[in-house]
């Protein structure tokens, strides 16, 4: 990023005293803080994604998806809202070509397809898929929960976690009806949980985070035929410190906007865990795993620069924010906490130059408007 760029974050939480379910923040990035923009109304916004082309926003809620248009100083102007057809979804998101959004169901286990418009708006479904079986016999794992759905680099493949049977989907997508065919499964460990996948700019790297058994597993992805997909295990990576507090829970997967640092979360132990990227085997180095002062991060990202970090207590409905030293391997807090209804999750957004540019003038005027009307007041 360079040193003129302008964030705002987008942060959903779930709406039992109020109903405005997305709260959008501008971002300070060298204070490494934020300030309350401005907030939608929206229903139990479990999670959101920003379309590819970075036009467009959509959020789960308690209906079915809602889609927003993003506007030029990252203000949020509804397009339309869509069904599911299903419980209240738990996370999405859309292929590469923005054509399709995809729908993951915790609570019935579902996958669903959406059509999407040119205009960003939600169209028809063309897919429903339920996730069949049992799994393991231990707490709620014991039947289907699909908790992620992220498509390959490549366009080709739907991934579809699912926690509740402790593996994850392979589908191939038909670009035309939006049909999903299962073509293989990535199998992991009984009683771990698959819960969030991330996959490499490069599409040669996959990263799943593991919820209850607190690791993230690497794999290595390529095509062998036009049709065949193949995952090959690297290595498993613990969240968690080897002295940590019992009945912990991995939750946070997410990349530093230069993809050089992968972050996650660890509910219960309420630390977050960085780790570097090596980029020519996909391999992971732990550089620290430290409390953020707050209960359930549900969802943590470094700011930008990856100077700073902020972390969304869902438990303690608090943001909480830190100066980081990568080098050193530590985070300090960094002010007051922010409190927040139950937040779940953030997306950080870069708008465009022309608003960034027009928002660093005003702010210049204003400061030197202050600085005059000070000598001013000093010279009486």
């Amino acid at each position: 990023m360079s040193g003129s760029d302008r964030y705002v974050a987008y942060v959903s939480t779930y709406t039992m005293n109020d109903n405005h379910g997305i709260i959008i923040y501008d971002v300070d990035i060298k204070k490494g803080r934020f300030q309350k923009k401005s907030q939608i109304e929206i229903t139990n916004s479990s999670y959101l994604t920003i379309s590819h082309n970075q036009k467009f926003l959509y959020s789960i809620t308690d209906f079915g998806v809602e889609s927003f248009k993003i506007l030029k100083d990252g203000s949020l102007k509804l397009i339309n809202h869509a069904s599911i057809n299903g419980m209240r979804g738990c996370y999405l998101s859309t292929d590469y070509e923005d054509k399709f959004l995809f729908v993951a169901g915790y609570h019935d286990g579902k996958i669903t397809v959406l059509r999407l418009g040119k205009d960003g708006g939600v169209g028809e479904i063309t897919d429903e898929i339920y996730h069949k079986g049992l799994g393991s016999i231990a707490e709620r794992n014991f039947r289907p929960h699909v908790s992620c759905v992220k498509m390959t680099r490549d366009n080709k493949y739907l991934m579809a976690a699912d926690l509740g049977m402790d593996h994850t989907n392979v589908y191939s997508l038909n670009h035309d009806n939006g049909k999903l065919r299962l073509v293989d499964v990535i199998r992991s460990e009984q009683e771990s949980a698959p819960r969030h996948i991330k996959m490499t700019k490069d599409g040669r790297y996959i990263y799943i985070v593991h919820e209850i058994k607190n690791y993230i597993d690497v794999y290595s992805y390529h095509e062998v035929s036009d049709g065949d997909p193949e995952f090959t295990k690297i290595a498993t990576y613990p969240t968690l410190n080897d002295y940590h507090a019992g009945g912990s829970a991995a939750s946070a997967l997410n990349f530093s906007e230069d993809e050089k640092y992968l972050l996650s979360s660890n509910a219960g132990d309420n630390s977050v865990v960085l780790f570097k990227i090596d980029h020519k085997n996909g391999e992971l180095e732990k550089i620290f795993c430290l409390p953020i002062s707050g209960e359930y991060p549900k969802d943590a990202a470094l700011f930008p620069d990856n100077k700073n970090l902020v972390s969304l207590n869902h438990e303690s409905n608090t943001l909480t924010f830190f100066h980081v030293d990568i080098q050193k391997g530590v985070i300090v807090m960094n002010g007051k906490e922010m409190e927040i209804d139950r937040p779940n999750c953030i997306i950080f957004h870069k708008l465009e130059p022309e608003v960034a540019e027009k928002k660093e003038a005003k702010e210049s005027k204003e400061a030197k408007e202050s600085k005059e009307a000070k000598e001013d007041k000093e010279s009486k």
